[in-house]
């Protein structure tokens, strides 16, 4: 850490203008019906939960292990959730195998600080059914936020839990969703929408997709799922018309009225094993999935059952993006493609090279997404052609997806240290504005 110090006073200087700001100002509800500023990402995904960050933010576009790294924090354990940032905080989740214990941390968004440290589950790391693939943690679930209170989703002692912390890291409530039984391992994310937190767990063992009182934890309504394993996040789209939550993936696409569970249409297609969060342009929804089957399909919103276009391009782990007609994706084997969202047709693909299991995001203009190596490529969300912006290499293991907001990358990457391998939250922001 003696190479960063350095940073120290760009910490104090960005300490004293949080401090010293008016509050921002709330942007527009979104889907979840909460409004937070452009400065915070409360969810997986950020805050529209489709990889679209804030254009009204000049985030770096070039870095290195100490160039426009304003703090690096050690993280105990291993996990491949994504920060969320809420105001002056900074949030995120780890399982610490040498003490068994699943964590969440608060650091200082100023200076990394860590702030505290809440043990959710104590023990329960043994599993039932296979074993957990080598790429998944017992702590890839991203926290959500309704910016006052922590949502997180735990498998432990082969069940999957949510459990409500405050922003000071007091456990609130704590609520059992259901039996899991290993396939790969588990990684689902909470979704907010009014008053309710909702949380899924597909798998063999038989699944549910749960909505729970913010409040108290109290289950609303539960829905069971077949009986496969299955690891999409549930997600609110705006589509056809109405607010819909939707699964894909147990060979089903599935829309749900968020308030009650009720189903507003569901039909055969997907994939039995998907992981992506779909992403909508209002008239179809994205489904994307790698087994036992390769594709991307978008299916129309509007319960008519109609595919309106797929293909067998393998996009199994990053979840893709909507933007000028156009859907962006980086397929696993490390091609990034852009798609008309209307025909399906390929505009370009582009040859990135490694391996991805991040999720795309886009700032403005610029698509920012990392290889499991730890090369992020930034390229222009461009329907003409592949245009490259830089290429930066931090880490040499990411699977989480960053946080970028206020002008800041919040990422967690992996680095080799006497023989170890030692996790790390870097908080990074342009050396010239910090000043």
């Amino acid at each position: 850490m003696g190479r960063l110090k350095n940073f120290a006073p760009i910490c104090l200087l960005i300490s004293l203008s949080l401090i010293s700001q008016p509050a921002a100002a709330l942007e527009p509800a979104g889907l979840s019906g909460l409004q937070f500023p452009a400065s915070d990402w409360p969810f997986w995904r950020g805050p529209d939960q489709n990889g679209v960050a804030s254009p009204k933010q000049t985030p770096p576009t070039s870095w290195s292990e100490t160039e426009n790294v304003l703090w690096r924090t050690e993280v105990p354990g291993r996990g491949h959730s994504s920060p969320v940032v809420i105001g002056d905080r900074v949030f995120i989740t780890s399982a610490d195998h040498e003490r068994e214990v699943q964590i969440v941390l608060g650091l200082d968004r100023a200076t990394g600080k860590q702030l505290w440290e809440t043990i959710v589950h104590r023990g329960g790391f043994e599993t039932r059914g296979k074993k957990m693939n080598l790429k998944a943690t017992l702590a890839s679930s991203t926290i959500a936020s309704d910016g006052t209170r922590l949502f997180t989703n735990f498998l432990n002692d082969n069940a999957v839990w949510t459990t409500a912390l405050d922003l000071d890291g007091k456990q609130l409530w704590q609520t059992r969703l259901t039996d899991y039984q290993v396939h790969q391992g588990y990684g689902s994310s909470p979704t907010i929408y009014k008053n309710l937190v909702i949380s899924s767990a597909d798998n063999k063992a038989g699944g549910a997709i749960v909505a729970m009182d913010r409040a108290n934890g109290e289950v609303v309504w539960r829905r069971k799922r077949p009986e496969m394993p299955n690891y999409p996040s549930p997600v609110i789209v705006e589509a056809a018309g109405r607010q819909q939550l939707i699964m894909t993936g147990c060979e089903l696409v599935t829309s749900l009225a968020p308030l009650t569970g009720e189903t507003i249409w569901e039909i055969e297609g997907a994939t039995t094993e998907c992981v992506t969060t779909t992403v909508t342009d209002g008239n179809v929804v994205l489904t994307s999935g790698g087994y036992p089957d390769n594709h991307i399909a978008a299916v129309a919103a509007d319960g008519s059952g109609k595919v309106v276009w797929e293909n067998t391009d393998r996009d199994y782990v990053p979840s893709m993006l909507i933007a000028k007609g156009h859907v962006f994706a980086i397929l696993d084997a490390g091609i990034a493609t852009c798609l008309n969202v209307r025909t399906g047709d390929q505009v370009w693909k582009k040859r990135l090279g490694e391996t991805f299991s991040c999720s795309p995001v886009l700032v403005g203009d610029n698509i920012y997404v990392t290889s499991e190596s730890g090369t992020t490529h930034i390229f222009k969300a461009n329907v003409q052609e592949y245009q490259s912006v830089a290429t930066n290499s931090l880490g040499t293991e990411v699977f989480a997806s960053p946080a970028i907001c206020g002008g800041q990358i919040f990422t967690r990457v992996s680095l080799p240290v006497d023989g170890k391998r030692q996790e790390y939250v870097y908080c990074l922001m342009d050396q010239a504005t910090a000043k």
